[in-house]
């Protein structure tokens, strides 16, 4: 075994250890995450329809609210990695679009709109670092175009694993063959057909290895009933829940973190014997993110 097969088989160790519910319950599993504070973010373009530059952006608010949330994944047991914010790049808190990592193997991204083009070498400096530190095998760069976690969802682990992969607005089919060809993992198309459900995270969010919540309104026809043969018991949003980027959570398998004002989604995770934590990041709204928007998962 080499030095970094060894680092990286500690780090499962370490950070992969289920946590049974004293109920009996849902099991949390501890997370490693990568994030970006938003030293450098405001709305000076709009690429999304959430994007509106008349409206003023309180950037000191939305460093406070993003360091709740950092300093919730830490109360909730989860490793927080930290990539420096880059000047003239204000989208760069929205982590999850830096790249995608499964079982130790990392494949950057390539954005679509030039506004935010020079987060994917920022991103991709930063995870071929964590192969550096020992933590992952190898990145790849990618030649497609795809935005990362934005639209690439892990759903299970081991054999049973697959990704969960949206297109219509973002990244590209080309870029699902390229993660199933890199990961070797089946890929499940899902073209989105609503504007502001530009990206997969946002209208899907991944609860466990076999439950995921979705907004239905967010996809084609033929996506549809993929989903609704795939995962037939899965938590149906409302409009006023997708409406908030209430599907722009994280989910550890026990904690589901979303936004605070997703009530009634909130209570359908709670009834399924989730445990949803809301949080307010209102100020990161206007630039079309959530949660997730703001996590990078780092499977080792």
């Amino acid at each position: 075994m080499t030095v970094t097969e060894q680092c990286a088989e500690e780090f499962r160790a370490e950070y992969a250890t289920p946590r049974t519910a004293p109920d009996g319950g849902r099991v949390a599993r501890t997370r490693r995450y990568l994030m970006c504070p938003p030293d450098h973010f405001t709305v000076s373009y709009a690429i999304n329809p959430w994007m509106d530059t008349t409206r003023p952006v309180d950037t000191a608010l939305a460093r406070t609210q993003w360091d709740r949330l950092r300093g919730l994944y830490a109360d909730l047991g989860h490793a927080v990695e930290v990539v420096d914010p880059v000047p003239g790049l204000p989208d760069m808190v929205y982590a999850a679009n830096g790249g995608l990592v499964i079982d130790g193997l990392g494949l950057g991204s390539r954005f679509a709109h030039p506004q935010r083009a020079g987060e994917g070498p920022a991103y991709l400096a930063r995870l071929r670092g964590l192969v550096h530190a020992g933590g992952l095998r190898s990145v790849a760069e990618a030649s497609q175009v795809n935005e990362g976690e934005g639209d690439f969802l892990v759903v299970g682990a081991g054999r049973s694993a697959r990704v969960l992969a949206g297109t219509g607005f973002r990244s590209t089919p080309a870029a699902h063959a390229e993660v199933q060809e890199l990961f070797g993992l089946p890929v499940i198309s899902l073209r989105l057909v609503d504007p502001r459900f530009y990206h997969l995270d946002t209208a899907l969010a991944v609860l466990d290895d076999r439950t995921v919540a979705y907004y239905p309104a967010a996809f084609s026809p033929g996506s549809r009933a993929v989903l609704a043969r795939l995962y037939p018991d899965a938590v149906l949003a409302d409009d006023a829940d997708a409406a908030v980027l209430g599907l722009n959570a994280v989910s550890d398998g026990r904690h589901v973190v979303l936004a605070r004002r997703a009530v009634r989604l909130a209570d359908q995770l709670r009834e399924r014997g989730f445990e949803p934590i809301g949080v307010d990041l209102s100020e990161l709204l206007k630039g079309g993110g959530g949660a997730k928007c703001c996590t990078l998962e780092i499977r080792p």
